[in-house]
């Protein structure tokens, strides 16, 4: 199966958050450095225990899920049509953020999220639509084997994921689904850990992150500024 792509926001490379985040998931899914050692007292090993999947994708807030493309189109389509989002759109403001948890997972988000980040985000669904190719069976089993209903399975139809237009949740995760009894420990690690670099937050760029092979770990391939004057 070819590569898999995807366009998600993701703080600057070069700042806390992104370090810090990194460090959290124990690798960083630009350089591909992975990291030892506690993070905020607890242990590396019982840590990447609740945050297999997150470190697998790479810190991120999703904006259009991973998708394959149709025949004819690859890397360079994709970044062309990345980049013409990221020319039209002007920076948003997502001001301090918090971690939270949601039918298990935490994941850090917006104290108040503007309203303009879901027609961001549904712009970008729509830029790729022209790019992705359908679900397979097993893609398409894979998503209904969570319970969604029926605007959310109407959306899995038209857009091969379920989460987006009036569905979309601005959200960088954080965790796998964590238990009743890990998730306050592990709760509390985290907001220790990320207090230092909650206080503001601008969405000034855009990332496409590319899967290489399936279950293979996203790297996140290259970054596109917000450069635009649309909201």
């Amino acid at each position: 199966m070819a590569e898999r792509y995807a366009i998600y926001y993701a703080p600057p490379a070069t700042g806390a958050l992104w370090e810090r985040a990194s460090q959290w998931l124990g690798r960083d899914a630009e350089t591909g450095e992975t990291f030892e050692g506690p993070v905020a007292g607890m242990e590396r090993d019982r840590l990447l225990n609740f945050t297999g999947s997150p470190n697998r994708y790479g810190f991120h807030a999703t904006l259009r899920s991973p998708v394959s493309l149709k025949p004819g189109f690859g890397r360079d389509e994709f970044d062309a049509v990345t980049s013409d989002i990221a020319s039209a759109y002007r920076p948003l403001h997502l001001g301090p953020m918090k971690i939270a948890e949601f039918d298990g997972f935490l994941a850090l988000v917006p104290v108040e999220a503007p309203a303009e980040l879901e027609n961001f985000a549904q712009a970008c669904v729509e830029a790729v639509e022209p790019l992705r190719a359908p679900l397979t069976e097993r893609e398409l089993g894979r998503r209904l084997a969570n319970p969604l209903d029926e605007r959310q399975r109407e959306l899995l139809d038209r857009y091969g994921y379920p989460y987006v237009a009036e569905q979309f949740f601005f959200h960088m995760t954080l965790t796998d689904q964590l238990d009743a009894e890990a998730l306050p420990e592990i709760r509390e690690v985290a907001e220790a850990w990320f207090a230092p670099v909650l206080d503001d937050l601008t969405l000034g760029s855009i990332s496409v992150f590319v899967e290489p092979k399936p279950a293979q770990e996203f790297r996140r391939a290259r970054d596109f500024a917000l450069t635009g004057s649309a909201q």
